[in-house]
């Protein structure tokens, strides 16, 4: 499996021949901000976790000039399909969809989900985490908690699905910050590999993982660096 990380919650995960763009925040990242569609050549699919704008950034560019299909939840497959989204896949907490090289669950997260729309927030559906289910022998099972803070439901997804990676925001504010962040991977999950991200994009959340590796001590983490694949 690779993984690129390009700042906040975006990445891109490969595997078994599918190319998985997750909360695609690219051209306006302040730190990324480059050219979407090159970030997300031969994209086969767009996950969302909610509908913040800086998580769907720049999805319906991505699916327009890919092909790619979307997946989030109902009422956020509906809002992008109106701006022109033709392959998408709806879904909900508790559903797991078969992609064929991937099963991708919907689970629940702690947070809100909404765009702005003429200065007014609309409604975008339930906020969730992503469970990427790979088919390829060796990739492992990864969690994308998407923004949230800590709940007791997280050891339930970790008995169902058994995740080995976990990306896991850390930058306070809007999503745990490190201390909880920590607490929440040790008290309820088994990672081999433990990702932070939501850091550092803007001055209002934490500008580094400092507090999340200060209380992770001894454990596997790995803090990539923006626009660099690497292997797990």
């Amino acid at each position: 499996m690779k993984i690129t990380w390009f700042g906040h919650s975006a990445f891109r995960v490969e595997t078994g021949g599918a190319v998985i763009m997750i909360d695609p925040f690219l051209s306006e990242n302040p730190k990324y901000g480059k050219d979407a569609l090159e970030a997300a050549k031969g994209a086969t699919h767009v996950l969302l976790t909610h509908g913040h704008h800086d998580h769907i950034g720049d999805a319906v560019a991505i699916c327009k000039g890919t092909g790619a299909t979307l997946v989030a939840n109902f009422e956020i497959c509906m809002f992008l399909a109106g701006q022109g989204v033709e392959n998408f896949s709806p879904g909900n907490h508790g559903g797991n969809v078969d992609y064929g090289a991937f099963s991708v669950a919907l689970v629940p997260a702690w947070h809100s989900s909404s765009e702005i729309v003429d200065g007014k927030p609309v409604y975008l559906g339930n906020p969730g985490g992503l469970v990427i289910q790979p088919k390829s022998a060796g990739d492992k099972v990864l969690y994308h908690m998407g923004d949230t803070d800590i709940f007791t439901g997280m050891e339930l997804i970790n008995e169902i699905y058994q995740p080995a990676i976990g990306i896991v925001p850390v930058g306070d504010r809007f999503t745990m910050g490190g201390k909880v962040a920590a607490m929440a991977c040790k008290r309820y999950f088994g990672f081999s590999t433990v990702i932070p991200c939501h850091y550092g994009t803007f001055p209002i959340i934490d500008p580094d993982p400092s507090a999340f590796l200060a209380a992770m001590t001894g454990e596997n983490v790995l803090v990539p660096k923006i626009g660099e694949a690497f292997d797990l």
